[in-house]
């Protein structure tokens, strides 16, 4: 049995506060970020659409935060308890918090930080108990800071912290491995598609038409004709399906995080191989798309959010389509196309009728899904493979804090 000691955390910390209170001025590329729980994913700071502030507002917000290596993060309004430790990288001191995130500072004296990271993701259910309010959760920071946990001796945490790191390593390089895989079809796709450089196409002649030379034997068509928006999916009533919210949606890459199950046929209705799109501001503009591959059979169906337009290949194959769907021109028409109150703004169906692509011949097509099919099934297999590294982690933590498991 580990001997352990009982503290405050506010006792382990040498300081435990949150961001601003309040907004600061936005400064496209300043290089000064104003993070908020959104980009807390994963035990790590997302900057892909995180905003950036003047470096007026940045410096006078971070004379609260002074985030540096190896503080913690731990999101305390909205969704409680999304976590990061901070890298020791340069961006940390191009960092400062939103109000719905609360910095800890620990106490390297007394506590590793990377022990009191993985400690707290065990004891996240316990500190979401105190959290409180109907329409948005907050956990106020003098819970926090009183919030009990048990420690070892020092060796013991930094023994435990060696055991568990390898894992969140591998989680990371499969992260990167998932990032490299979507850029490089994405890259595919503009040459293929866009910029007509497809293999062969030395080849192949470009013919006039109405709107600008193509390959020939292609033809344009609007994104209808090729595509079904919002297909008509059956789904009975009374079972229970694989449900997908807004939340579980990534804004930089396909992949759809957490699946509840819900009884009923309410909301949109997908299958494998369809992308979901987000009609709704701001979630569209963050780019929130995803590729449906989790089901278990190509004729299972899930449900999801209301906000979501379901895209279904017609004449292009599925993989054409998400990465169509992923491309800056495909969501700027979308965006030019919302209407409705300011904050809940969404997108007009009819926008795809003006969207138009150029439709490749059918060697060229399978030629591009022959490539990029199995790189969206090894994205889905990383991510698999990432799901039950974090398990088996988050499963090891009780065992090596009881002596069941020798440190």
């Amino acid at each position: 049995m580990v001997a352990m000691h009982s503290y405050n955390l506010d006792d382990v910390c040498e300081q435990i506060t949150d961001g601003k209170h309040g907004d600061c001025i936005n400064e496209v590329d300043s290089g000064f970020y104003f993070l908020s729980a959104k980009d807390i994913v994963n035990g790590r700071i997302v900057y892909e659409n995180a905003r950036q502030i003047t470096e007026t507002d940045f410096l006078e917000t971070h004379k609260r935060t002074r985030f540096e290596a190896f503080d913690i993060l731990f999101t305390n309004s909205g969704t409680i308890g999304r976590m990061a430790i901070a890298p020791n990288v340069e961006l940390t001191y191009r960092s400062t918090f939103q109000k719905s995130v609360a910095i800890l500072k620990p106490r390297k004296s007394l506590v590793d930080p990377r022990f009191l990271y993985y400690l707290l993701l065990a004891e996240n259910s316990r500190l979401a108990d105190f959290a409180s309010g109907t329409a948005q959760k907050n956990l106020l920071l003098k819970d926090l800071r009183n919030f009990r946990v048990s420690i070892p001796d020092r060796r013991t945490q930094c023994r435990i912290a060696e055991i568990l790191s390898p894992y969140d390593d591998l989680i990371e390089s499969n992260r990167r491995r998932i990032k490299i895989l979507e850029e490089m079809a994405q890259a595919l796709y503009r040459e293929w598609f866009v910029l007509f450089r497809f293999p062969g196409h030395g080849t192949v002649e470009l013919v006039d038409s109405s709107l600008g030379r193509i390959p020939q034997s292609w033809e344009w068509k609007k994104t209808t004709e090729a595509v079904s928006v919002n297909p008509r999916t059956s789904a009975p009533k009374e079972t229970y399906k694989p449900h997908v919210p807004m939340d579980s949606l990534a804004t930089d890459s396909m992949l759809i995080g957490k699946v509840g199950m819900r009884k009923g046929n309410n909301g949109s209705k997908f299958k494998n191989a369809d992308t979901l799109f987000a009609r709704i501001t701001p979630c569209l503009e963050n780019g929130k798309t995803a590729f449906v591959q989790f089901l278990s059979s190509d004729s299972d169906v899930a449900i999801g959010s209301t906000e979501f337009i379901v895209l279904r290949s017609k004449t292009v194959c599925p993989e054409y389509v998400y990465l169509m769907a992923r491309s800056n021109e495909f969501r700027d028409n979308a965006i030019k196309s919302m209407s409705g109150a300011t904050g809940r703004q969404r997108v007009q169906e009819e926008c795809f009728e003006k969207f138009l692509i150029a439709q490749p011949d059918g060697e060229t097509l399978r030629s591009f899904q022959e490539i990029t099919k199995p790189m969206f099934q090894l994205i889905h297999n990383l991510a698999m493979r990432n799901a039950n590294l974090r398990r088996t982690r988050d499963l090891l933590l009780p065992g090596l804090l009881s002596g069941e498991i020798a440190v």
